[in-house]
């Protein structure tokens, strides 16, 4: 059954169209809260959001939704994704929200909920809470009406967690880094965790003003950090989305590295520590085939998924891997968090960088990426990728790159785009492929 309101990533649109609106949050609130409440124990639920100006609106309708309904509401103000999901573990807590449209700019939001377990909601839970947004949901008697309250000390705690993923036997004294945190979520957080390992920071993209979240900052801005890690000649430079589940990493020269990248680093570290569980990593049909290659040189293997890291997640959980990401920089590591966590991938990174001694432009490049290409097709309406000539076209690219590289076709989730990718190792091959397929996509949606 289609989902109505969830999409691969919690409820997410433009501020105050539905369905993001005030009055959509309290029913969120309302549908949730009845959904969790079970048992006779005082039922919780932990509320955090990144740095956008509508988070107070979203905020204060989302409490009254939760309490209407006999929740209490633990309020922990601007913290990160994985921050929010870690807290409504040790909190004990029923739920988890959080207020993010992650990377997206700042007239969006959007709201996640986590179960009592960290972990994202299933299917059959964001059915449930559909189903209740659109009925009736019972209120609670006027004396058992929730409280709302604020935890202080909520950014410590995460600090504390961060701080102690990170290697024991290592410090970052003397290691100078740039951290952007795309004026976003763990603007506070993550310069002060990497401060108190003994980095010396750099720190930009940590001046929030409700607006500029991800504005020419963050990891899908990286050009500032660029910059900044040449012109301050740090070794290495971090950056972060909007609320800090993503991570992009640029070397000492200003040279940007994906999380494929990230992801070999660390799944070759794991691997010689005896930590990689599953014999090697999971990722999406987007990563490079040369990661696939690397890996299999070094006896490891690799399992895809679709797009999206909720997938790569499920597959982690259910086939007993540790680290899993995608090529965009969410990077799952399971020993120590239920979602993607920028700050703690990278202090996998930067233990990396300091157990070898090297430059980051050495350490970070573990293969050479082979030529890939994406292209997006628009189209108006029908279904473009079930006409024969689109089959045919398509058989054809498939056999031409058989055993020199790979076609991944899909459909956008959020828009009527087919999206085209090819690599191989002839590059004139990748395009060539890539263009044919387009334009046979495009003759068929005419």
């Amino acid at each position: 059954m289609a989902r109505k309101y969830f999409g691969t990533d919690g409820i997410r649109g433009l501020t105050n169209v539905a369905p993001m609106t005030a009055a959509m949050a309290m029913k969120v609130g309302m549908a949730a809260g009845a959904h969790f409440v079970r048992g006779d124990h005082r039922h919780r639920v932990v509320i955090g959001k990144d740095t956008r100006l509508s988070g107070y609106m979203l905020e204060n309708a989302l409490v009254a939704g939760f309490t209407s309904v006999g929740m209490d509401v633990v309020l922990v103000g601007p913290m990160p994704t994985p921050a929010v999901a870690m807290l409504t573990q040790s909190m004990r807590a029923d739920l988890g929200v959080m207020i993010s449209a992650s990377h997206n700019p700042f007239a969006d939001n959007g709201i996640k909920l986590f179960g009592p377990d960290g972990y994202k909601l299933s299917d059959a839970d964001e059915l449930a809470i559909e189903a209740l947004i659109d009925g009736d949901v019972a209120l609670a008697p006027a004396a058992e009406i929730g409280r709302a309250r604020r935890v202080e000390d909520a950014r410590g705690r995460y600090i504390h967690f961060a701080k102690s993923t990170f290697p024991e036997e290592l410090r970052l004294d003397g290691l100078k880094v740039v951290i952007d945190c795309a004026n976003g979520a763990a603007y506070q957080v993550a310069p002060s965790a990497l401060w108190e390992l003994g980095a010396e920071i750099v720190a930009i993209g940590v001046e929030p003003n409700g607006k500029n979240i991800n504005d020419r900052v963050g990891s899908t801005a990286p050009e500032t950090l660029c910059e900044t890690v040449v012109a301050s000649g740090a070794a290495i430079g971090i950056a972060l989305d909007g609320d800090a589940d993503r991570l992009i990493v640029v070397d000492e020269t200003g040279k940007v590295v994906d999380g494929d990248q990230l992801m070999a680093l660390i799944a070759g570290g794991w691997a010689r520590q005896g930590k990689l569980a599953g014999g090697g990593l999971v990722t999406t049909v987007m990563s490079n085939l040369g990661l696939e290659r690397h890996l299999a040189a070094q006896g490891l293997g690799m399992v895809r998924t679709a797009v999206g890291d909720r997938y790569v997640l499920e597959k982690m959980r259910t086939s007993g891997y540790n680290v899993g990401g995608e090529q965009s920089g969410h990077i799952i590591l399971s020993d120590y968090a239920t979602t993607g966590d920028g700050l703690v991938a990278a202090l996998q990174v930067l233990a990396e960088l300091v157990r070898s001694g090297a430059p980051a432009s050495e350490v970070l490049h573990r293969f050479d990426p082979l030529p890939q290409l994406l292209k997006n097709v628009r189209f108006k309406g029908g279904k473009p990728l079930e006409v024969a000539s689109v089959k045919e076209t398509i058989a054809e690219a498939e056999a031409e790159l058989e055993g020199k590289g790979r076609l991944v076709i899909r459909p956008s989730g959020t828009e009527p785009v087919i999206r085209v990718m090819a690599e191989g190792d002839d590059r004139g091959q990748v395009e060539a492929v890539v263009d044919r397929v387009c334009e046979a996509v495009r003759l068929a949606a005419a």
